[in-house]
C-alpha cells in the first residue's frame, strides 16, 4: 500500500462515520465505538498498515491517523453524554462499577513456552516426533550409557544436584544434567530407525548470572537411520536455523568435543543483529564482533552409545544434537539477560508475548 491509498482509505472512513454519526444511534453508541475504534476496527486495522508505508512518509500519515482518531473519541463522547441525558437519572443500566476497567487483563503463555512451542514446530516439520522423558534420573541413564565412564573427567562438565534416593545400583538418584538421557531411553523403547526431539527443564549446579541458571531449559533431537551422516547433520541443523530465524541465515561447524559423540561440534549460525557485516566490531556487542552465535552442539552418535542401547553400529548411525531454549529464546526477543525470563516481572513478559 502506498501513502496516496493510504490517506484515501482514511478520508472513507471519517466519511462513514461522519454519516453514522448524524443519524444519531442514541441507543446504542458503543457499537460505533467498536466499529470504527475498536481493536479490529476499520481505523485501528488501518493504522496497523503503517508498517508497510516507507518510514519517511509514515510520520505524517500517522499524525493523520491519530487526529482522525481524536475526532471521532470526541464525537462519541458527546454521543455518549446526550445518550445518558436522554435516559435520565432513573434509568437501568448494565453497568457493573465494581468490575476492572477495560481492557480486561488476559493471561498468555510464558514466552519459553511460546519458544518451545516455535521450536517443536520446526522439528515436527523435519518429520521428527516427540519424546518425554523425567527430571529425576539414575547414573546410568545421564552419564554412563552416554559413554561418561565413572570419574571421566567430563562428568566436572556438569555440576550435579544429587536426591536423597538410589537407584538399582545403589547409585544417588540426581536431577538431569541434560536432555540426552531421553535419547537412551528412546533407543531402549524403539527399535532403529527413529527420529525423536524432546524439551525440557535441566538442572545444573551453577551461579546464576546474566547467562547462567541453575535450572533451565534444553532441546535435543535424534536420529538414527541406515547410512545417516555427519551430511544430514549439516542439513538438518541449516534448514532447522532456517526456519527459527529466518532464509538468509547461514550455519558452519566447529570441530568440539562431548562424549556422545564422534565427531563432535558446536553449530554456530550468523549473527542475525550485525549480519556479520564489515563493521561488526564496532557496532555489535552481541557477537562481539565476530559475526558468528553459537548455538547448539551436535555430532555422529558415538559407537558406545550404540552398543550400549542394542544397536549394531556396523548397521546403524545416526546423528544427535540440542541447544539451550533460553538461548533462543535471548535472540528471538532480544533480551541481554536471561534472568529476565525468570523474575515474573509483567513489564517485561507482556513485551515478548
Amino acid at each position: 500500500m502506498n501513502a496516496a491509498t493510504w490517506k484515501e482509505k482514511l478520508s472513507a472512513i471519517r466519511d462513514s462515520f461522519s454519516v453514522s454519526i448524524a443519524q444519531k444511534p442514541a441507543g446504542n453508541p458503543g457499537a460505533l465505538e467498536l466499529h470504527y475504534l475498536g481493536r479490529k476496527g476499520e481505523l485501528a486495522l488501518l493504522l496497523r498498515d503503517l508498517k508497510d508505508i516507507p518510514l519517511e512518509e509514515r510520520k505524517e500519515l500517522g499524525a493523520l491517523g491519530n487526529t482522525a482518531k481524536q475526532e471521532m473519541e470526541a464525537k462519541l463522547s458527546e454521543l455518549k453524554g446526550a445518550a445518558a441525558g436522554a435516559a435520565g437519572p432513573a434509568a437501568k443500566t448494565d453497568l457493573d462499577l465494581t468490575l476492572p476497567g477495560w481492557p480486561f487483563p488476559k493471561g498468555s503463555l510464558h514466552p519459553l513456552t511460546h519458544v518451545m512451542n516455535r521450536l517443536a514446530e520446526g522439528f515436527l516439520k523435519l518429520g521428527f516426533t516427540m519424546a518425554d522423558g523425567q527430571l529425576i534420573e539414575d547414573d546410568y541413564h545421564n552419564f554412563e550409557a552416554l559413554n561418561f565412564p565413572p570419574f571421566h573427567p567430563a562428568r566436572d562438565m556438569q555440576d550435579t544436584f544429587y536426591v536423597d534416593a538410589k537407584d538399582q545400583l545403589g547409585k544417588p538418584m540426581l536431577l538431569r544434567t541434560h536432555t540426552s538421557p531421553v535419547q537412551i531411553r528412546s533407543m531402549e523403547k524403539q527399535d532403529p530407525p527413529l527420529r525423536v526431539f524432546h524439551t525440557g527443564r535441566v538442572f545444573r549446579s551453577e551461579a546464576v548470572d546474566a547467562s547462567h541458571s541453575f535450572a533451565f531449559h534444553q532441546i535435543e533431537g535424534l536420529y538414527v537411520d541406515k547410512g545417516v551422516s555427519m551430511a544430514d547433520l549439516k542439513w538438518t541443523a541449516d534448514a532447522f536455523m532456517k526456519d527459527l530465524f529466518g532464509s538468509a541465515v547461514k550455519t558452519r561447524f566447529n570441530p568440539s568435543y562431548f562424549p556422545f559423540v564422534e565427531p563432535g561440534a558446536e553449530v554456530d549460525m550468523s549473527c542475525i543483529f550485525c549480519k556479520g557485516g564489515a563493521n561488526a566490531a564496532e557496532r555489535c556487542p552481541v557477537c562481539k564482533g565476530t559475526g558468528w552465535l553459537e548455538l547448539m552442539g551436535a555430532g555422529m552418535v558415538h559407537p558406545n552409545v550404540l552398543k550400549g542401547c542394542k544397536y549394531d553400529p556396523e548397521k546403524w548411525s545416526g546423528f544427535a544434537f540440542g541447544g539451550g531454549i533460553e538461548r533462543f529464546a535471548m535472540l528471538l526477543y532480544g533480551i541481554s539477560d536471561m534472568r529476565m525470563l525468570y523474575e515474573n516481572d509483567l513489564r517485561v513478559l507482556k513485551q515478548v508475548q
